[in-house]
């Protein structure tokens, strides 16, 4: 299959996920996730009509958004685990960050945005739902904290929640995202946290099911990296 029947494939899942359980599937924002796949790639989802992408990689990022600056609307989004010497490039080349995941980082990424941009940048909070120590993310005790920091920068703007749940486990999946829900609700609720970043490939009719708003799809788009 091309690029593009795979992502009219993804975006008829996207589609039937959301009406399955009463929702407008334009209430899914799919993020196609083109890390480590070519520049051509991310051409050929862009010519099939996709605008937004998702880099993992602080200077990938950096090197596709210069390659591909002749593509008007297209937007980047940064998806991977982020570290606080690499905040300047995620402020200065994403439209938004799924991956904030301490304090610290809120407070620096602050401080980057604040130089980089005229407009507040767009954040998600990484939780690490399961607690598996492999995965990054800010344990559930500690999305206040990190609400309060991002919330103290003038040049952030929060959004929402993300996470990532254990591979290749639907029912664990399924917790996890059901999880996440609750901690939007514990923490403010759709008012302040409107956005849930969560669902990629395997999982993403579980993840619009338990109410994602943002789908993160790589491998069913562009193939196995």
């Amino acid at each position: 299959m091309t690029i593009a029947e795979r992502l009219a494939e993804v975006r008829a899942r996207i589609d039937r996920a959301a009406l399955s359980v009463g929702r407008e599937p334009t209430t899914v924002t799919l993020v196609a996730v083109s890390k480590a796949h070519p520049v051509a790639a991310i051409r050929q989802a862009y010519a099939a009509g996709q605008r937004a992408f998702g880099e993992s990689y602080a200077q990938e990022l950096e090197a596709k958004a210069q390659a591909l600056v002749d593509l008007p609307g297209l937007v980047w989004h940064f998806v991977g685990h982020l570290q606080t010497n690499k905040a300047k490039l995620a402020a200065k080349y994403a439209a938004a960050v799924h991956s904030v995941d301490s304090a610290a980082l809120a407070r620096e990424l602050g401080k980057r945005a604040a130089r980089e941009r005229v407009e507040p940048l767009p954040v998600l909070i990484e939780v690490n739902v399961s607690g598996e120590p492999q995965k990054a993310g800010a344990a559930p005790s500690d999305i206040e904290e990190v609400m309060r920091t991002v919330l103290a920068q003038p040049s952030l703007a929060l959004r929402g929640l993300m996470t990532v749940p254990p591979a290749r486990d639907r029912s664990a999946a399924e917790r996890v995202f059901a999880t996440l829900r609750s901690l939007r609700n514990l923490h403010g609720g759709v008012g302040v946290l409107p956005e849930l970043s969560m669902g990629m490939s395997e999982d993403l009719e579980i993840a619009i099911a338990c109410g994602s708003t943002c789908v993160r799809i790589g491998t069913a788009i562009f193939g196995d990296r």
